[in-house]
């Protein structure tokens, strides 16, 4: 038996590649396992080779596996371009349509399945996939009625007689499979899972429902990959308690609708990717001047331009701390975990209130859409807290005649009063110049300086209860390795098989990038004697903020992966290595 098993499930976009790997997928979270999954897709709606790699463990998982036990082909071009992830025991099951031919160069197995013949017989070849599965189900010695339960949720509302020919055809693909080893079943079988009920989500989802939790009433969004299931999920669920999704014609109009409904009391946000975030800059310098709050997600990926739209890449870190002109106060918050991705965005629509700032919350398409095992989300923890909001008028001392609300009152903490339009007493204006303390335009070089410094000592002191994670047993390191977002997995198990060649490593994932966690960070790096810091950029973008805020300039070194895919173990594991 087995710990772990690496899956791979591929063929053109649009032929049901997705669908295979979310019904295998939910199977197996059902019975207790740990998964995590992750897509390579095309940027076009159909064509293009796509393919689905699962991890499926008895232990928690949150990187994608090296190597590969299974490769199920629906094409020639999926064996050719994922093979060399097979290792010696691998096994190919193909398509027997379009006659697969077994490369070389590789010491797995293959066999040729019908699954197209199969499911044209039942009805539609459509249901290939699920002969597919039904392969597996063979080589992993897995009961087929646990797909009855996942079969009848996907195709039961078109009625009974469907549910039964796709668990037919499952059935049939196992039993081929089954003649195929001559009667042997279970060559890769698991071991026992601990049978444990668990979620398993996207990040995109845990945003979505962090947004909910956090009680955002609007979202205002354009549609844009890798954001887009954030839009979708809140479509169906925000109605049911009040609020809406309102689609906008472009990202302007969703961060200034975003900021006009904020400025209206109600919690609200937009999500976009680079090209989006680059269109809302100016935006999000007007949330900053006018003291706003605005959460935005940016979910980041290969740029720039249009770049590799569905491709893994942490690029945007520097535009998110520098892109608006001038300077405004900001805070970036960076979950490492679909765990996280949740509680973070409750906690963003928080901070934003609280400082009256924009928060970014920055994802990467390998969170974003990797789906993952997740445990039971504890909403206990969840609280609103709305900071200096006056919601009473009966807090509201009257004006003298012809006198203003001060809205950007210079106070001690940074931090003004805050009313809702209309309030009696709290009539003030808002505008994007430089402004006094009631608000009305000033371009005195006195209250600049003075409002200036009242916004900028907003975050000094911000208060957020993980700014890093951290794995850091050993008082003296021989190396620290530093990430942010997805490559947390990753760097996790590289960490394990480095401290096995005897070195003492330990691990920082940074959650809070703006304002830099520098009292945090500086122990570990003045502790360790080499730092590595692992980022999908080219230009090493947040080695370079590292050493903007701690120094130690001459101990830091960057390893980078800039080529549309995520960060494999065995890569960091190398490459660490090589720094000794």
């Amino acid at each position: 038996m087995i710990q772990q098993l690496s899956w791979k499930v591929g063929g053109q976009q649009g032929e049901g590649i997705e669908s295979t790997g979310e019904i295998f997928s939910i199977a197996l979270n059902r019975l207790g396992y740990y998964l995590y999954g992750y897509r390579h897709f095309s940027s076009r709606i159909k064509g293009g080779h796509t393919n689905n790699k699962i991890r499926v463990s008895t232990k928690q998982v949150r990187a994608i596996a090296d190597d590969l036990d299974i490769l199920v082909a629906f094409d020639q071009e999926t064996i050719d371009v994922n093979y060399k992830e097979l290792h010696s025991k691998g096994i190919i099951i193909a398509d027997a349509k379009f006659d697969p031919q077994k490369p070389e160069d590789t010491e797995a197995q293959m066999f040729a399945v019908p699954f197209t013949e199969i499911a044209s017989e039942l009805g539609t070849s459509l249901m290939k996939n699920m002969v597919a599965i039904g392969a597996t189900c063979t080589i992993l010695n897995l009961d087929l009625s646990l797909f009855k339960e996942v079969v009848e949720e996907i195709f039961g509302r078109k009625g009974e007689a469907v549910v039964a020919k796709n668990m037919e055809a499952i059935k049939q693909g196992a039993e081929f499979m089954k003649e195929k080893l001559d009667g042997q079943t279970g060559i890769m079988e698991l071991e026992k899972a601990d049978g444990q009920k668990r979620m398993f989500m996207i990040g995109n989802d845990a945003i979505a429902l962090g947004a909910l939790a956090g009680g955002v009433r609007l979202m205002a969004a354009y549609p844009i990959t890798p954001a887009s299931e954030i839009m979708e999920y809140l479509i169906k669920k925000l109605p049911s308690v009040g609020g809406t999704v309102i689609q906008t014609e472009d990202e302007i109009a969703a961060a200034t609708m975003a900021i006009g409904s904020n400025y209206a009391g109600v919690r609200a946000f937009t999500a976009s990717a680079g090209p989006g975030l680059s269109l809302m800059m100016e935006s999000i310098g007007l949330a900053g001047m006018t003291e706003t709050p605005l959460v935005i997600v940016d979910t980041q990926r290969g740029g720039p331009s249009t770049g590799l739209p569905t491709k893994q890449e942490q690029s945007d870190l520097m535009a998110m701390l520098y892109g608006t002109h001038g300077e405004i106060p900001k805070i970036v918050l960076a979950p490492s975990t679909v765990q996280e991705a949740f509680y973070d965005t409750v906690e963003a629509f928080n901070l934003a209130e609280q400082y009256q700032c924009p928060v970014i919350v920055l994802s990467d398409l390998q969170l974003s859409l990797g789906k993952q095992t997740v445990e039971p989300l504890d909403f206990s923890k969840v609280e609103i807290r709305r900071g200096k909001l006056i919601q009473n008028e009966s807090e509201l001392a009257e004006l003298d005649d012809k006198s203003y609300f001060k809205r950007y009152e210079v106070t001690e903490d940074g931090v003004s009063p805050r009313v809702i339009p209309g309030m009696k007493n709290g009539i003030h204006h808002v505008t994007g110049v430089e402004h006094d303390e009631t608000g009305k335009p000033s371009e005195a070089a006195s209250n600049r300086k003075h409002q200036m410094d009242k916004r900028m000592r907003k975050i000094e002191n911000i208060q957020f209860d993980t700014p890093i994670y951290t794995d850091a047993k050993h008082e003296e390191a021989d190396l620290l390795v530093i990430g942010f977002n997805s490559t947390r997995g990753a760097i996790e198990e590289a960490k394990g098989r480095l401290e096995k060649d005897g070195l003492k490593v330990n691990h920082a994932q940074i959650r809070l990038i703006q304002p830099f966690p520098t009292d945090e960070m500086m122990p570990l790096i003045q502790s360790a004697k080499k730092v590595a810091v692992i980022e999908n950029n080219a230009t090493g973008q947040l080695a370079k903020i590292i050493k903007m805020n701690a120094g130690n300039h001459n101990k830091i070194r960057s390893i980078v992966k800039y080529d549309g895919n995520p960060f494999l173990p065995h890569e960091i594991h190398t490459e660490c290595k090589e720094l000794f």
